[in-house]
């Protein structure tokens, strides 16, 4: 076997003090660029989750938002599953084959979304086949960050993971980055109105032009060295599943590094990115293309600290890094949004703070109002009020009132009595009289919130641009300690042979599950509770219990030879 830069003769990782080699950069700049590709395919899903709701979603704003978040989700509760069929695949036959089919996958699906008619046109069948379309790119997506993150790792130098696994962290921002950028290019170019009606589908068009870049770059690619030494000494696994996790003493591993590592530093990513710019675009009303360039230009001035961290986990360790970013995120996310709050859309923060709403209502007639079929009613006077002024995303609370009483709505000092409304024959809708009183309690609701100071819109005049870019910076750094040294530290935990499979599981859980469903389960507590805060009580609780796990359990690996193993 050929001995490469980062290689010692007896195919071990040798210490390292020379600059990169051209080798070297190939290596991290292919699979870097795909991964830049696979995520800007991912990330335009989350992005455009409002427009795509009202595409192929029924029912009133929130209920759509909510269903498109959890077709987003969709993507995110596949992604364990395709790193068990992926892992195994790297495995057993290589990283880069592996890898070069799930950008195939990826791609492909993506065009197709682009392609996809809407409810209008096609009726059940749309959503249907969005969800399935999500679910293929979940699994393209499960088997390649393990691929990419064990690829990079094998050819890195002793002493450098942190730093070569961290340009893998860094391009997957800018997946981001290059999704908010074709977004805001295309919604400037044609305008908004046509944006919403058909626009919206070029960014995923896109994607095929992107699809076939990766795929050459990735064609280019040599199988990784440590693969190669294992495949030729005839070490590798013939079972990676059962391997990796029916073996007790590399299953507790993998299941540390799910509750102690990846659970907590998916919720920081997804708070500082997905989480930061729906608040801004769903919460504060402030518009898309506004909020886009806001976060463009904090990842921009993010990025960098990928590879800051992951340099200095190099030098100092990776765990206490990792954890420190989450325990510094949980302890600071109220005051932080609130602040985003405060110079995102001043007018709404000072009508919370003098004019507050509060529904007054019996708790037995609150229900939590999500309707997979957009087509349920909820006639109770609560389920009225709280539907009201969910849809326009006030900040409430909730008093309990006697038990059959009618909900009321307060608005500071102002008094609005909500209504039961009585359902047609079909139970399936409000009666003539019911709509009527509907629609003259929202003119009701809306002039008393109007007059109390609440903002249907953030006046673009009024936002504070660098205070929020600070602010948004702030969660990118955190994003950047928790996410730039984990790849090193993942690779570190396992031996050669089931490496690929065993890393990429409780990555794809934590990022997938507990991170993936953050957005969605987020805004249904925002809903169910009233408060625009409250959703960040997840990621919090989340953070803080990895946090603990992490730092009583998991051990450092820096200093571990990733192929003493084998």
């Amino acid at each position: 076997m050929a001995i490469t830069p980062g290689m010692a003769a007896g195919g071990k990782a040798a210490p390292s003090s020379q600059a990169m080699t051209k080798e070297e950069r190939k290596v991290i700049f292919a699979s870097s660029l795909g991964t830049v590709f696979e995520w800007y395919d991912f990330y335009l899903y989350g992005a455009l989750a409002a427009i795509i709701g009202k595409q192929f979603f029924l029912g009133d704003p929130t209920t759509s938002f909510i269903f498109a978040l959890l077709t987003f989700a969709a993507g995110f509760i596949v992604r364990p599953f395709g790193a068990l069929v992926f892992g195994r695949l790297g495995d057993m036959i290589g990283r880069k084959y592996t890898f070069l089919v799930t950008i195939l996958i990826m791609g492909a699906s993506t065009f197709l979304v682009g392609l996809l008619p809407g409810y209008a046109t096609i009726g059940i069948a749309a959503p249907i086949l969005l969800v399935t379309l999500r679910v293929l790119q979940g699994l393209a997506l499960g088997g390649e960050y393990g691929g990419a993150a064990t690829y990079v790792a094998e050819h890195a130098p002793e002493g450098k993971r942190g730093f070569f696994t961290a340009w893998i962290q860094c391009t997957a921002t800018l997946g981001l980055f290059l999704s908010l950028l074709v977004i805001l290019g295309t919604r400037t170019a044609i305008g908004e109105a046509e944006f919403v009606a058909w626009g919206w589908r070029v960014p995923f068009l896109v994607s095929v032009i992107l699809l076939g870049v990766s795929v050459w770059i990735r064609l280019a690619m040599a199988e990784s060295p440590a693969f190669v030494k294992m495949k030729s000494e005839g070490k590798t696994s013939k079972a990676p599943l059962s391997e990796a996790f029916l073996n007790w003493n590399n299953a507790k591993i993998a299941l540390l590094a799910l509750f102690g590592l990846t659970m907590g530093q998916a919720v920081v990513w997804y708070t500082g990115q997905f989480y930061a710019l729906f608040f801004l675009t769903q919460t504060l009303k402030i518009d898309g293309p506004t909020a886009n360039i806001l976060i463009a230009i904090a990842l921009v001035l993010g990025t960098p600290f990928f590879l800051v961290f992951g340099i200095l986990s190099d030098k100092i360790g990776r765990k206490w890094i990792i954890l420190g970013g989450m325990v510094i995120a949980a302890a600071t996310y109220f005051p932080i949004f609130k602040a985003i709050t405060h110079y995102g859309n001043p007018a709404l923060a000072q009508a919370i703070e003098t004019s507050p709403v509060v529904v007054v209502a019996d708790p037995a007639s609150c229900n939590f109002q999500v309707d997979p079929s957009g087509t349920r009613k909820f006639p109770a006077s609560c389920d009225i009020a709280t539907r009201m002024l969910t849809n326009a995303s006030v900040n409430y609370t909730t008093v309990d009132a006697p038990a059959g009483s009618v909900a009321q709505i307060k608005v500071g000092d102002k008094v609005i009595q909500s209504f039961n409304a009585n359902m047609t024959a079909d139970g399936i809708d409000f009666d003539a009289d019911s709509k009527a009183r509907n629609t003259a309690l929202t003119k009701e609701v809306t002039a008393s919130l109007k007059a109390a100071g609440y903002p249907e819109k953030a006046d673009p005049n009024t936002i504070n641009k660098p205070m929020l870019v600070l602010l948004l910076f702030i969660l990118m750094i955190y994003v950047t300690m928790v996410y730039g040294p984990i790849a090193a530290m993942l690779v570190e935990m396992f031996p050669t042979r089931i490496r690929y499979t065993s890393m990429s599981l409780p990555y794809h859980i934590g990022n997938g599950w507990f991170g993936g469903l953050l957005p969605t389960i987020s805004f249904a507590l925002v809903a169910a509770n009233g408060n625009i805060y409250y959703g960040l009580w997840y990621p919090i609780i989340i953070a803080l219990i990895s946090f603990a796990i992490g730092a009583l359990f998991v051990r450092e690996t820096k200093n571990n030879n990733i192929y003493a193993n084998d």
